[in-house]
């Protein structure tokens, strides 16, 4: 540091020890400027940035009068003076009396001083105010040279730097920049000044802000708790930067949709800054604007409106009527009335935070296109679109040069201008800018989720949701004979269909391919802290304090969030640099004569509609695409009245006693697979990848207009989404034999063999009390695996005793994995078991239902699970309870294995996720990295599903694909009791049946249940192998 500026800091340390004396009592120049730019910065700091400005005025004229225009003094007093400026909104005077400042430093002090790094910084942020990006960052880049050189690079004035750095970048929306030096300013300043310094909070509270721009809010709050912490710590409770903090969270919780825990927060933070700060203070405004988003977001305007009125108030009054701030509270105001409807309210205060943001930010800075773009939307709201489209090109242009042409918010004012001309019939215009907002968005996408937990992802793909049905809703509504409009159509719902599961399967197999020690770690800890909330979850709410159960369970929640947050990190790095998903990828991955069908749920929308009107109600729309030509695709109809056909179709699919299962399955037929059938054409292998209520159907038992089942004709395997495709093009190899796990010994006893009702809890979800389940012994497993063992090379069998949860844990990419045992899914209500099934009872006792509290965030696939050694007391061995979930199996390491046959009730169903299919056990042996999945539907019949297994790995032995295997047994069981023309006898025969008894598998209860999901090729069949 220069002599001179010592100086001036001893010298303002001299003045604000002598405090309160007056400028008239300093004989020395130097010691009276020093005052009165001590008496302003505490006027500014108290909000009183009018009262300051006089005060710097006068030091800035006595400076240049006593000590001398070039004097250090009056650089300081320059930089003061440009510092109100700058918060008062007068950006052109702040950049000329910081520019003024530096030449001062520069000259006196050299180009390399650390006061000229400072005076970099103030410029640069004064940029980065205006939104001059590319101005600022040789500034700061210049001022972090010059501080490394002379202060060494983890001196905590070289942090503070790299945190500006890193924020510019935020704003920009160059995550990996900003994550990078917000890190390094965090770690630096760790070193330095120690883990609890105050100081620290301002580094955590920018690295969460990039985590949260990212969409990974678990990282974001661990850092933001921290930060609140120190403050507590260092300052009390009570104190306006605590306020500041808890307001900072609330916003994090608005963003993750918890709007209960945010308002809580936010008003707490409120309270705070009142009492500490009085309540016209511009620092409560954040807290108010928090508040009102809340509300906002929930639709109640009533509450929004005068919140929103008073944070106006409170800065017209510190800021004056022409800051920019006064015009984003204009702004949000307007926001308000322009939802309710009230375009005569909204319209003037938009146009009046446009003028002020113009005047002072300059017609070019990115608030003005948000303006912008809002004004738009008022004038094509009320119909004028001549109005709205200069607005909203003028904002996408703004934006471009601003933020670059790859930034989130360029793809929104791209899809805002397309749905201009969605509204004014200029859809051919429409159509290529969806494209590109979409194409935008998917860049983005891809890098955003490679962060983040399972539910973190998912709550970010919600935000999609909108997009994509106006995307469909392009092609089918308004631009139907338009070739590009299906082929966007389709490319979107490929490109974000089930995308959370295959992001969520890439990062664990990413991990698993270069498992390291830490690697290893991080993946035991998921799987023994899923364990734990799992036997939390099964246990009996009798069991212990139920306060202190729900606190573990939350507490066990937070830290599988948390973990997966981690893997999904670590493996960034590990992950095979994957092609953008393409059409013509996925036609190059379909063999020859199949077609990929494509079902999607979406809401048309109607760009003409009033706000709020605009979404309709669901519907389901069919893609076909063949292995050449373009896509096909037809509407099947409204999603509720489909999905009341699907639900009488399974109830007549689980009772072998309904004569009048054709009927209905014609029903069903007509709607959903007959549209499809005429865009099929000759194809006859199907990849079908449905959607909503259709998840759970096998589209093989549904009847067409010549009475035959499905399954007689076509050949279909089940995908989430048809990016699948591409995903199966890689494959690991195998590391185990064939491993069968077959009639555990449920009862260790072997005294108990009746099944009991399990109580459901009470609430609006129900988990499970399996601690009053009792499972039935399955003899026809034993046999079903006796079966299968002896068409299987050197397989690993487990039975009995042996057949337990803690042995199935320790598989490690078997080439094949069976298990035939008990299976079940714990819907909402209770529902009852066929007898002799591998399914469990659920029902309420005689004493009603227990007293069970409904776990909150409850996992769906905590409902979902087998049973194994053990599980009638909840003791499997080895620590486990005998019961494993979909949630624990989403931890197996089933890398490598070939297929997984879950010989069991229900283990195909689960929670339906529109776009991201069922959350149960199919879902989780995704996770788990198998590549094909053999699962069942409903509660299927023992002696048929012994000798349908049998059969099947017969076939599978013989070299048929793991889907044509399984139509070639349920076609033998279909026609097992039939007299085919010319009176030979069609069926199984040796095949079904393996006691040579003649039986009538025939209705679809008993063929119908298992479907294959997954890669249909046969076992020996090979694909690219992953490195």
């Amino acid at each position: 540091m220069s002599v001179a500026l010592l100086i001036l800091c001893l010298l303002l340390g001299a003045s604000e020890r002598a405090g309160g004396q007056g400028t008239s009592q300093a004989a020395d120049p130097e010691e009276a400027l020093l005052q009165l730019l001590d008496q302003a910065q505490k006027l500014k700091e108290a909000g009183g940035y009018s009262e300051a400005v006089p005060l710097v005025e006068r030091a800035l004229d006595l400076a240049r009068r006593s000590l001398g225009p070039e004097h250090l003094g009056t650089a300081m007093a320059l930089s003061r003076l440009a510092t109100l400026r700058q918060l008062q909104g007068g950006f052109t005077r702040a950049e000329t009396l910081f520019q003024q400042s530096l030449a001062i430093y520069e000259k006196a002090l050299g180009p390399d001083d650390v006061a000229v790094a400072q005076s970099l910084s103030n410029l640069a942020l004064l940029y980065v105010d205006k939104g001059g990006y590319k101005q600022a960052e040789p500034l700061y880049q210049r001022a972090i040279k010059i501080e490394e050189k002379a202060l060494g690079p983890e001196h905590p004035e070289v942090a503070s730097l790299l945190n500006n750095l890193g924020e510019l970048y935020r704003l920009a929306g160059a995550y990996d920049l900003a994550e990078q030096l917000s890190q390094r300013a965090l770690t630096n300043s760790e070193k330095a000044l120690g883990p609890q310094h105050p100081q620290l909070v301002v580094y955590l509270n920018n690295l969460a802000a990039v985590y949260r721009a990212k969409g990974d809010y678990v990282r974001a709050e661990a850092l933001m708790q921290r930060a609140l912490q120190i403050y507590r710590s260092s300052l009390g409770a009570e104190h306006p930067n605590v306020a500041t903090m808890m307001n900072n969270l609330g916003a994090l919780y608005a963003q993750k949709g918890d709007y209960a825990r945010a308002e809580l927060f936010s008003q707490q933070s409120l309270a705070i800054q009142e009492k500490a700060l009085g309540a016209e203070h511009p620092a409560l405004v954040p807290a108010l604007n928090a508040l009102t988003s809340i509300y906002h977001a929930r639709g109640e305007y009533v509450r929004a409106e005068p919140l929103y009125r008073r944070a106006l108030a409170i800065r017209e009054k510190a800021l004056g009527p022409e800051h920019p701030d006064v015009a984003t509270s204009l702004n949000n105001l307007a926001f308000v009335y322009s939802n309710k409807g009230d375009y005569g309210q909204a319209m003037p205060l938009f146009q009046r935070a446009l003028e002020i943001n113009e005047k002072a930010l300059g017609h070019n800075h990115p608030a003005v296109a948000l303006v912008l773009n809002n004004l738009a939307s008022v004038y094509r709201n009320v119909g004028e679109f001549s109005r709205a489209e200069p607005l909203y090109k003028r904002a996408l242009t703004i934006t471009e040069e601003a933020l670059g042409p790859e930034h989130p918010d360029t793809a929104m004012y791209l899809h805002n201008l397309a749905q201009l001309y969605s509204a004014s019939g200029q859809v051919a215009q429409a159509i290529p800018l969806m494209a590109r907002g979409n194409d935008i968005r998917e860049r983005n996408l891809a890098y955003i989720l490679t962060t983040g937990s399972e539910a973190q992802k998912l709550s970010y793909m919600a935000t999609l949701a909108g997009e994509t049905d106006a995307t469909i809703t392009l092609h089918t509504r308004l631009a139907p004979n338009d070739p590009q409009a299906p082929r966007l159509a389709l490319l979107t719902v490929l490109r974000r269909k089930g995308r959370v599961l295959d992001t969520m399967a890439e990062s664990v197999s990413a991990l698993r391919r270069r498992l390291d020690p830490h690697g290893r770690a991080l993946l035991e800890r998921l799987a023994a802290a899923r364990a734990q909330l799992a036997a939390l979850v099964l246990r009996s709410p009798a069991q212990g304090d139920p306060a202190q159960r729900q606190a573990e369970i939350a507490k066990l929640l937070i830290e599988a969030d948390r973990l997966e947050t981690e893997i999904n990190s670590q493996s960034v790095g590990y992950k095979t640099q994957t092609q953008p998903v393409t059409l013509e990828r996925v036609q190059a991955a379909l063999p020859p004569g199949a077609a990929l069908v494509e079902v999607v749920s979406y809401r048309p929308y109607n760009p003409q509609a009033k706000v709020g009107e605009r979404s309709g109600a669901e519907r389901y729309v069919a893609y076909v695409l063949k292995k050449e030509g373009a896509p096909a695709s037809v509407e099947l109809g409204d999603s509720a009245a489909i999905d009341t056909e699907v639900a009488r179709f399974r109830k007549a699919l689980m009772n072998p006693k309904r004569g009048d299962v054709k009927q209905v399955a014609r029903a069903l037929d007509e709607r959903v697979m007959r549209p499809i059938r005429k865009l099929l054409g000759e194809v006859r292998t199907v990849f079908l990848s449905p959607d909503g209520q259709l998840n759970l159907i096998p589209f093989e038992a549904l009847v067409d207009e010549q009475d035959r089942y499905s399954v007689e004709t076509y050949s279909f395997t089940y995908l989430t989404s048809g990016r699948d495709l591409l995903r199966l093009q890689v494959h690991a190899e195998s590391r185990q034999p064939p491993t069968v796990l077959a009639n555990p010994l449920y009862e260790q006893s072997q005294a108990a063999s009746e099944m009991s009702q399990l109580r459901p809890g009470s609430g609006e979800r129900r988990s499970a009390d399996l601690s009053q389940a009792k499972f039935a012994p399955l003899p026809g497993t034993a046999e079903e695996a006796k079966a299968i063992s002896a068409t299987l090379p050197k397989p690993e069998v487990r039975t009995g005793a042996q057949a337990t949860e803690g042995a199935l844990k320790q598989v490690t990419g078997p080439v094949i994995l069976h298990i035939a045992t008990h299976g079940f899914f714990l819907p909402d209500q209770p529902q009852p078991a066929e007898s002799e099934t591998r399914g469990l009872s659920i029902g309420v006792g005689s004493e009603g239902p227990s007293l069970q509290q409904v776990i909150l965030s409850e996992n769906p696939l905590l409902r979902s699970g087998i049973a194994l050694a053990g599980a009638n007391q909840l003791r499997g061995g080895a620590g486990e309870d005998g019961i494993l979930t979909a949630f624990e199996a989403a931890g197996l390491d089933l890398w490598g294995t070939k297929l997984v046959v879950l010989s069991a009730c229900e283990t195909g169903l689960g929670e339906v996720g529109n776009g991201e299919g069922v959350y149960g056990l199919r879902r989780a042996l995704v996770l788990a990295g198998s590549e094909s999945q053999v699962i069942t539907l409903w509660q299927v019949s023992d002696t048929a599903t012994r000798d349908l297994m049998a059969a099947y790995y017969k076939r599978l032995q013989a070299g048929e694909g793991r889907a044509e295997a399984l139509r070639q047994v349920q076609l033998g069981m279909l026609r097992g009791g039939k007299q085919a023309s010319g009176g030979q006898q069609r069926g199984l025969q040796s095949d079904v049946g393996s006691d040579g008894s003649e039986r009538d598998w025939s209705h679809p209860f008993y063929w119908a249940s298992f479907i294959q999901s997954g890669d249909w090729r046969s076992l020996g069949e090979q694909a690219t192998t992953a490195k």
